[in-house]
């Protein structure tokens, strides 16, 4: 009788153990996908600033063509980039692009000048810093995450119910080269 108590008692403990690991593994997975959510509301906020930039940057550097398609690019494929990893690319290359676009402000006085102009590259710098800080964020929920699926228990009670990796938020390549700027 006592044997079998105890033998109740160790099962009692493993599948409250159990369901309180599933549960911070799921809590951790829903962090990690609300980080994200927050990301993409501000890519979203960057992307729909773009388009007034450019045409005020049109008007005062019509034959700086090329740095004007080249956002407009880069800006399209953030909008239509599909998965959190696409996202990431994009975003890298969007910020790259930006950069030269706002370096020719430089050699345009008039447009330095212009009101719109200003307000439009305050907001998306502004924009650009809330970014980083949701980054990071996000970078630190994925790490939790990441971490409890790879710790002894909780990594067996995540490959029992399928929990998956995330990937972490990283600046590729391109987007860690200082932009070129030619006038």
């Amino acid at each position: 009788m006592i044997a079998l108590i105890i033998v109740g008692v160790i099962v009692l403990i493993l599948i409250i153990f159990v369901v309180v690991t599933y549960n911070s593994l799921v809590n951790l997975r829903n962090k990690v996908k609300d980080q994200w959510a927050s990301i993409d509301v501000l890519l979203k906020r960057r992307a729909d600033l773009i388009p007034n930039l450019v045409e005020t940057v049109k008007g005062y550097a019509a034959h700086e063509k090329e740095t004007l398609d080249e956002v407009i690019e880069a800006r399209n494929q953030s909008v239509i980039a599909n998965t959190p990893e696409a996202e990431m690319k994009a975003s890298g290359e969007l910020t790259q692009a930006l950069s030269k676009l706002f370096a020719l402000s430089e050699a345009y006085p008039d447009l330095k000048a212009n009101t719109n102009f200003m307000q439009l590259q305050t907001d998306l710098t502004d924009t650009e810093d809330k970014i980083a800080h949701a980054r990071q964020f996000y970078n630190d929920a994925v790490l939790l995450y990441k971490n409890k699926l790879e710790m002894f228990p909780s990594n067996i009670i995540g490959s029992m119910f399928g929990f998956k990796q995330e990937a972490f938020f990283e600046a590729d390549e391109s987007s860690k080269e200082t932009p070129k700027v030619q006038f």
